[in-house]
Order: C-alpha cells, then sequence, then structure tokens
C-alpha cells in the first residue's frame, strides 16, 4: 500500500495527497520556483477535474503572482491541450494540476517548458533546486500582475489535429464512437473532437463535477462499462481516457478491450505506412510495437519510461512515432507530448483508409499477454530491491537502461522504481498468460518487501 503521506518529486512533477503532503504553501513555494525559472512573462495554467483543484490552482497562482509571473488560466483542459497552448503562444512555461492515473484524492503539478514538451531531467532538478533553496525574488505590489484567462486552446488543439489527418476520409465514414472520459479533464474536448470528425458519439462519465467514476487508468479491467456500451450501441470503435486525457485506450467492434499498449503498436503501423523511419518507446512498452515496425521495415529504440525520455531520443533520431505501453501516442510533428487526440484522430484514419474493422486492424499484428504488478516500495529500497532482482537473473541478458528488463527470445520482463507512486513496478510479456504471470510471480516471491 501507499503511505498516506506520500509526496513524489521526479521528471513527473510533483504529486501528492491533496492538503496532506501536496499542501498549499508546497504548492505556493514550487509554483514560485517555477515562476523564478521561467522568468517573468505569462505561465499557462490548466486542471483536471479533481475537487481539490481549486486550492492547488490558488495555491500555484499564488506563487507565481509573487514573482512577476502572469498566470493565464484555462480551466479544465486535457493536458495535451495545455502543452500545445504553450507552445503557440508567448508563454514562458506552463502548469498542468493533474495527477493523471492517481486516485481522487492525490493532486499534482506538472511542469511545461516554453517548448510545450515536459521539463527534462536537468530542468526539473534545476527547479528542485531553486525549491529547496527557498529564496525567490518576489516582486513589489506595484509590479504583482493580474491572472487572465484563455478560452481558445481547445479549438486551437483541435484544428491542429485535425489538419494533420485525412479528415474527409474520416467523416465519410460516420463512425459511431463510444467514448469513456472519466468525468476528466477531456469531458468537454473529446466529445467536440470525435463530432468534428463527423463521429456519431455514444458518450459516458463526461460529467466534470460528479467525480471518477472508475479508477481513472485506462486499462482493461476498469473500463467493462465502455465494452458494454460498445455493444449496445452498435458502436465501431470504443475510447477509452485518463483523467488529464493524455492517455488512450481501445475497444473493438466486438466489446472487447485491446489492452493500453495496443494503442501506439496500431498508430505506429499505420503511420509507418504513410513514411518509414525509427520508432521509440518507453522500456515497458509491448514488443507489438517492434511487430508493426517490422511490418515497414523500421527499427524500434527504447528508453526510460517517462514521456521527456522518449521524445528526447524522438528528436535525436527524427523519428516521427513513438509513445510509451500506456496508452501515450506521440507525433511530434504534431503534438511533442503523448495526446489523446492524436490516438483517436489516426485510429480512425486508420479504420477508414484500410476500410476495416478495429479487429481486423489488430489481428495483423501477433498476440501476447501482459501482466502487470507493483509493490509497494519506500524510495531508499528501490535499489537494494533492483539488485535483488539482477542476481535473481544474473545468468539472463540484462538491460539496465530504466531499472531491469530481462530478455528472452519470446518474453521479457521489466521491474522498476516508479515515477509516480512509491512502488515498484514488474511488468512481464509472453506468449501466454500463464507464462507472463510466472515471471512476475517469481519476482513477486524473491523480493518479499517489508511492510511500508
Amino acid at each position: 500500500m501507499t503511505h498516506p503521506l506520500s509526496l513524489k518529486i521526479g521528471i513527473t512533477g510533483v504529486r501528492g495527497i491533496a492538503g496532506q503532503s501536496l499542501t498549499p504553501q508546497l504548492v505556493t513555494s514550487f509554483a514560485a520556483a517555477f515562476g523564478t525559472y521561467c522568468g517573468s512573462g505569462p505561465v499557462i495554467i490548466g486542471t483536471d477535474t479533481r475537487p481539490s483543484r481549486e486550492m492547488v490552482t490558488h495555491a500555484a497562482i499564488a506563487g507565481l503572482l509573487s514573482v512577476g509571473c502572469t498566470p493565464v488560466s484555462l480551466g479544465i483542459v486535457p493536458l495535451p491541450v495545455l502543452q500545445h497552448h504553450v507552445r503557440r503562444t508567448a508563454a514562458v512555461g506552463g502548469i498542468c494540476i493533474t495527477a493523471s492515473h492517481n486516485p481522487l484524492e492525490w493532486n499534482a503539478l506538472k511542469f511545461v517548458g516554453p517548448d510545450g514538451m515536459a521539463l527534462r531531467p536537468n530542468q526539473f532538478a534545476e527547479l528542485t533546486d531553486l525549491y529547496h533553496q527557498g529564496v525567490y525574488p518576489r516582486v513589489t505590489a506595484q509590479r504583482i500582475t493580474n491572472c487572465q484567462t484563455d478560452d481558445s486552446a481547445i479549438a486551437a488543439h483541435r484544428e491542429t489535429v485535425l489538419t494533420a489527418v485525412n479528415e474527409v476520409a474520416i467523416r465519410s465514414r460516420h463512425f459511431k464512437a463510444a467514448l469513456d472520459c472519466c468525468n476528466g479533464a477531456a469531458s468537454a474536448a473529446a466529445p467536440e473532437f470525435l463530432r468534428a470528425l463527423g463521429c456519431e458519439v455514444v458518450p459516458i462519465h463526461t460529467e466534470p463535477e460528479k467525480g471518477f467514476p472508475r479508477d481513472p487508468e485506462p486499462i482493461a479491467e476498469n473500463i467493462d462499462e465502455l465494452r458494454r456500451l460498445v455493444k449496445e450501441a452498435g458502436a465501431e470503435v470504443g475510447f477509452a481516457l485518463d483523467a488529464d486525457g493524455d492517455r488512450l485506450a481501445l475497444v473493438n467492434e466486438r466489446g472487447e478491450a485491446l489492452g493500453e499498449d495496443c494503442t501506439i503498436a496500431l498508430v505506429a503501423d499505420h503511420a509507418l505506412g504513410r513514411r518509414g523511419g525509427p520508432v521509440v518507446v518507453s522500456m515497458s512498452t509491448s514488443r507489438l510495437v517492434e511487430d508493426a515496425a517490422a511490418r515497414h521495415n523500421s527499427v524500434v529504440y527504447r528508453t526510460k519510461v517517462g514521456e521527456v525520455h522518449v521524445l528526447e531520443r524522438m528528436y535525436a533520431l527524427g523519428s516521427r512515432v513513438g509513445g510509451e505501453g500506456n496508452g501515450g501516442v506521440i507525433l511530434p510533428a504534431i503534438n511533442p507530448c503523448r495526446d489523446s487526440f492524436v490516438g483517436m484522430a489516426f485510429v480512425l484514419e486508420a479504420l477508414a483508409e484500410n476500410r476495416a474493422k478495429l479487429s481486423e486492424l489488430r489481428n495483423r499484428l501477433p498476440a501476447y499477454s501482459m501482466i502487470k504488478q507493483k509493490l509497494g516500495c519506500r524510495s531508499r529500497d528501490v535499489l537494494p530491491f533492483l539488485r535483488l532482482v539482477r542476481h535473481l537473473f544474473r545468468d539472463e541478458e540484462m538491460d539496465l537502461t530504466d531499472g531491469v528488463r530481462v530478455l528472452w527470445p519470446d518474453r521479457w520482463i521489466h521491474v522498476r522504481g516508479s515515477n509516480t507512486e512509491s512502488v515498484i513496478r514488474i511488468i512481464a510479456e509472453a506468449p501466454t498468460e500463464a507464462d507472463a504471470r510466472q515471471l512476475v510471480q517469481r519476482v513477486m516471491e524473491y523480493l518479499r518487501p517489508p511492510e511500508v
């Protein structure tokens, strides 16, 4: 179990239990440090739908104002919309107030640089140094600006994505799409987006004031209601989003959840059909991506888990498509971040241009089974646990880029400390569920973690 007062500070931002580990004082100080780091100028702020958003937003605004920045509030917006808006305006940075897939009581500050990307590790290290020093150049009362608002971000982002796909082909199909937004940040933007593509939308959980009706992580076991809706409504596709709208999971026309790892594989398969090139994904992403890339004679490169790590490698290699196995699709030419709207658009375009069903597109790639597990773990215990894993698999091929990834010809297991929770994540993929589960169980039994 995660300790109730956990505070996670890392490349994904600063997250904790709102009002406990994530206090107004901490938020104000981190926002002041970020404003100091960025320099005076407009800073874009957006939130997801968590009930703590007002407290956290006001605390962040206070910190930014105190160091001479001008907060520009977008209100409730998906994270990729905020990142797009930072890049298209003269903003010096952005803060998204969201804890993504964490439970409702959590919240977080996600920091975005002026290029619309999450802060790189060295940039985040500089920000945390400023925070720990605690000395910020506060401005005088005469230089404190006013908070502004901007309601153009969703429409601008929508237009950018629509111009990147074959809108005519998609609209001609008049798709019926079921949609589950988990009452999160995309509750207004996602239905509007799909209707702009000519879809008949059958939505559930698009009421942001009602709280999360399910675990916000869009994994297969959390989206049973969407699966039933697809079958009952006769929809051709089901889309499930997480709380901040950057991750996408798919349900086919039979009501079968494809697993969030399928999203990047299917998008990569379609994008590479347009134009080949290298693909970049994180260490925990399914080998389905290798299979998709092989269909187009493309090579797959793997990085540490985390959007910024994937993006940095993509830019270095000139990669046009990449992402993560959590449903995060990245096409930098459209939006340099994980973007569920880009994912939805490319899936619909693939269906339209191939005149195919989603199950048919999925069947072009092999079937694997993936098991994901996590163990409660204090930060100080992560490295000792990883040493144990290295010892356990000492005779096997390993990749130590991020934690320990053990490789065999037809299976793999990845063990690493989480960036977002006080846990160790254990992910295995193999030809059968029994094979994958056996690998995970072997690690769990060997670690025997202490009480946290």
